[in-house]
């Protein structure tokens, strides 16, 4: 008889073993480097990189194609070999796929030919895209076929800013500031509407979320039609797109809400997170009509939607996948979503405070980063080492 011998358990670092381990720590040590950079270099009156023009493109551009598309890939990577108990990238793929993220991080900043710098960075979303596309098809998992052909929609409006800056095609300031932030919102959207509402019932006691079928259906539609209405530019069908979408999202986030999730720091960072997004829609929906500047709503995109809910879905996707209790490294953790939502009001706000451009973006800049240096302090060890049940992942 042949005596079978258990695997011994898995210890030591592991920084490559699963997708979200190297991109969720490389998001949160990217998020915050690149606000004192960039600060640094609006303070100096220095140009960081030539490459994209102004250091308000390359902040922009790298805050959504460098930190949101490191926390999507984290995710997707780590999601979809749960959803199909199929392979995605691990060991030297996974490394090679970081590596060239991290490529087009620092390309721009050694002056490097344009041409290889839009090549590094367009390489990426479609290599996720690839990585993600073929456990999903092995699955026949057609529901999910969508989150392959979003992140090519992604690479398609990050190739149309890269032809813009090299002259090739010219694109309006409206669409190059809205439709990557709007694409990559449409994925959290999807993703959000599978896991929160699922997070919520796991941390409360007797909840169960209120869903309406057509509410479900309508949420990711709501983008679709927002998306169209940029590309035509035309501001009447932009303001009532948003409206549309304003509406339904705050009836999809209703239905998840109860009293309880205010006692799970874990719950109630990713409800506030998705509430930021309704905050965006109206404020889209007013500058369209000229109440309000247009930054007012892309901040509450960029800082609110997209940054509070990442770092919500990077800590509790962490402590999920690495085997640890559903409890918070440290209470420190409460600050540092308390931070990050103070940062994105600063921010949205910042022409109702007594204050110069400067010392509000100080503020805002600080807030942040102490937020995310809270997060890369107490996830360092969780997204670097084994699991803690010494299983792989």
């Amino acid at each position: 008889m042949q005596i079978e011998h258990a695997q011994p358990p898995i210890t030591g670092y592991t920084p490559f073993a699963l997708g979200f381990r190297p991109f969720f720590w490389a998001a949160g040590v990217f998020a915050l480097l690149v606000f004192p950079f960039w600060f640094s270099h609006l303070w100096q009156e220095t140009l960081i990189s030539h490459y994209y023009g102004d250091n308000i493109s390359w902040h922009r551009h790298e805050m959504l194609h460098g930190y949101v598309m490191a926390v999507i890939a984290g995710f997707l990577l780590t999601a979809v070999k749960n959803w199909t108990n199929q392979p995605t990238p691990s060991g030297t793929p996974l490394a090679l796929l970081f590596l060239l993220w991290l490529a087009a991080r620092v390309a721009p900043l050694f002056g490097l030919p344009p041409l290889l710098i839009a090549i590094l960075d367009l390489l990426f979303a479609p290599l996720v895209a690839l990585a993600i596309a073929i456990p999903i098809w092995r699955a026949r998992q057609h529901n999910n076929q969508i989150f392959p052909l979003i992140l090519l929609f992604i690479a398609a409006a990050n190739l149309a800013t890269h032809l813009n800056l090299l002259g090739i095609i010219e694109t309006s300031s409206l669409q190059n500031s809205t439709l990557s932030p709007l694409l990559m919102i449409w994925i959290l959207i999807i993703m959000a509407g599978r896991v929160i509402p699922f997070f919520i019932e796991r941390a409360t006691k007797g909840f169960e979320r209120k869903s309406w079928r057509t509410i479900e259906i309508l949420s990711p539609v709501t983008l679709l039609l927002l998306l169209a209405a940029q590309l035509s530019t035309h501001t009447t069908l932009i303001t009532l797109a948003a409206l549309f979408a304003a509406i339904v999202h705050a009836i999809r986030l209703m239905g998840w809400y109860t009293h309880q999730l205010w006692r799970e720091p874990l719950i109630w960072i990713l409800w506030l997170g998705y509430l930021w997004l309704v905050v965006g829609f109206v404020l889209h929906a007013l500058a369209m009509q000229g109440v309000l500047p247009l930054s007012w709503a892309l901040h509450a995109y960029f800082a609110g939607a997209l940054g509070v809910l990442t770092l919500g879905m990077m800590a509790r996707v962490a402590i999920g996948h690495s085997g640890r209790k559903m409890q918070l490294p440290h209470r420190a953790m409460v600050y540092a979503f308390i931070l990050v939502n103070l940062a994105a009001l600063i921010r949205v706000f910042a022409p109702l405070l007594p204050l110069d451009y400067n010392g509000v973006l100080g503020l805002a800049a600080a807030a942040w980063c102490l937020s995310f240096l809270i997060f890369v302090w107490f996830y360092t060890p969780i997204l670097l080492k084994a699991r803690v049940d010494g299983r792989p992942g």
